[in-house]
């Protein structure tokens, strides 16, 4: 007997054996067969999906999901348009706290908004004796008040308190690590915020170091969050380490993302985290030890440094299947996309960077460089695998959102970025689903509907292979199914 089938429904299986289906049955959690396999068969629940279209669960395939959730939980200044603003609300978020000398964290800081950075002298005059850490939506830095400044290491350098990169690596070091508790609550946080929109397996990008983690222990929060049995992607065999990430370079939105020419209107071309010799070492260790790499690299000038370790990592042992990553390939140049393709890298894009921040992406890299941003068609053509993620909370995690982008290609003002960059809405499912699947080595498990496979799938109010391109990312996410139970 089942334990459920679900019928009455248009079921995009991502199989291209059987692509779509009308009935799906479950057994302890996976998926027993499609259609005729399953409609006669007695089951102890038959759920009628009232004719809506279900997907395979979106895997988010680089995401973060314990800043995602403190960050939940953080006095913000996001939207702040004057300096003066975002100082009120730092100024009240230093009453909230208890005596002087105790830190004060905000998140949503982002200079574009206010035109320049903030100082330390400025948040000096709301401090109140405490210390500030105004961390930078992008990750890649943050601004500090004097009280912090005083602690840094002699010679750590900074802008008027703007710490980018390592530097900003040195003042996470002055704090102690979050408990796993706290850790494992976040986690928790994110991870219900992510089954809203229908995403079922996500691939953290982060734990532990320096620039993104947040306790030498991190790992153990996600333990703890799996025993305690949240349903969102860890329970059971769900929890794994994945790929070795290795930074080589920032963000464009702190303009650190390290590029071959400098930013439209700009003295400088932003920077790599380390000597290129120290990151290609690091890179052709990590293959060399078995792992996985999954290699930071924005800008083009980071892709080459990343393309040339992968490159002599393969020379010295030949790994065909080691699915290695670029996470980001944010500027990809016409001559990188056959490298990449001869080395079987994928590039994990995130489509909704240039939904939300295209206009000024397209700003900072000019006329030339801006059809290269956050490349579609070209990925493919090249026969690269092309990955779909969030980087969540740098900004918005919908899939369904980022689906459009990649379709549509135009900014959330209409601006059209390289609109030669477009691929169809099944390629950019595929994406989100399969590709996401086979990146993080869980093709077997997910990524399509098919037998064998766990039955996590998302209910959605409208067919986004039928619908206008332009109302895809307001979908309904009807339910969230994980193991064949509605979450």
């Amino acid at each position: 007997m089942l334990c459920a089938r679900l019928t009455n429904a248009r079921f995009l299986t991502m199989d291209p054996g059987r692509p779509v289906a009308h009935d799906l049955g479950v057994w302890r959690g996976r998926i027993v067969g499609l259609d005729e396999a399953v409609t006669s068969l007695p089951a102890r629940e038959v759920v009628d999906l009232q004719g809506t279209t279900v997907l395979p669960g979106f895997v988010d395939a680089h995401v973060h999901l314990a800043w995602t959730g403190l960050k939940q939980g953080t006095p913000s200044i996001a939207g702040c348009t004057r300096v003066e603003d975002v100082l009120a609300r730092v100024a009240q978020a230093v009453t909230q706290k208890g005596s002087p000398g105790a830190w004060v964290s905000i998140a949503g800081y982002d200079q574009r908004a206010l035109g320049r950075h903030l100082t330390a002298a400025e948040l000096d005059e709301v401090s109140h004796g405490h210390k500030l850490y105004l961390m930078h939506d992008s990750g890649h830095g943050c601004v500090v008040n004097s009280a912090v400044l005083d602690l840094l290491p002699a010679g750590t350098p900074h802008e008027n308190g703007f710490l980018a990169e390592g530097a900003m690596g040195a003042a996470r070091a002055l704090r102690l690590p979050y408990a796993q508790e706290e850790l494992a609550e976040a986690i928790g946080r994110a991870a219900r915020t992510c089954l809203a929109e229908g995403v079922t397996a996500c691939a953290e990008a982060g734990v532990g170091g320096a620039l993104l983690g947040h306790s030498p222990v991190e790992l153990g929060a996600y333990q703890l969050a799996r025993d305690r049995g949240l349903r969102t992607g860890f329970g059971d065999d769900r929890l794994s380490v994945g790929a070795l990430k290795v930074f080589t370079d920032g963000g464009m939105m702190a303009r650190t993302a390290a590029l071959t020419a400098p930013y439209e209107g700009l003295g400088h071309a932003g920077q790599l985290q380390d000597d290129p010799e120290v990151l290609t070492d690091t890179i052709v260790d990590g293959h060399l030890a078995g792992w996985q790499l999954a290699v930071h690299a924005i800008g083009d000038r980071a892709a080459d440094v990343a393309l040339d370790a992968l490159e002599r990592a393969q020379r010295l042992r030949p790994r065909p299947d080691a699915r290695h990553r670029v996470e980001h390939a944010g500027l990809i140049r016409p001559d990188q996309l056959p490298r990449f393709a001869r080395l079987g890298v994928r590039a994990v894009v995130q489509p909704n960077f240039l939904r939300y921040f295209g206009d000024d992406y397209t700003a900072i890299m000019g006329e030339e460089r801006a059809p290269w941003l956050y490349r579609g068609r070209a990925f493919l053509d090249h026969g690269i695998p092309l990955v779909g993620s969030s980087d969540r909370p740098v900004t918005d995690g919908s899939p369904l959102r980022a689906v459009q982008f990649m379709v549509e290609r135009a900014s959330e003002s209409g601006l059209l970025i390289g609109p030669e960059e477009g691929v169809t809405v099944a390629e950019a499912l595929h994406a989100y689903t399969l590709a996401g699947a086979h990146a993080c080595h869980w093709e077997d498990d997910l990524g399509s509907l098919a037998p064998g496979k766990r039955a996590d799938l998302v209910v959605l109010g409208d067919d986004p292979t039928r619908v206008d391109t332009s109302r895809i990312g307001d979908i309904e996410v009807v339910a969230t199914y994980v193991d064949g139970r509605a979450t």
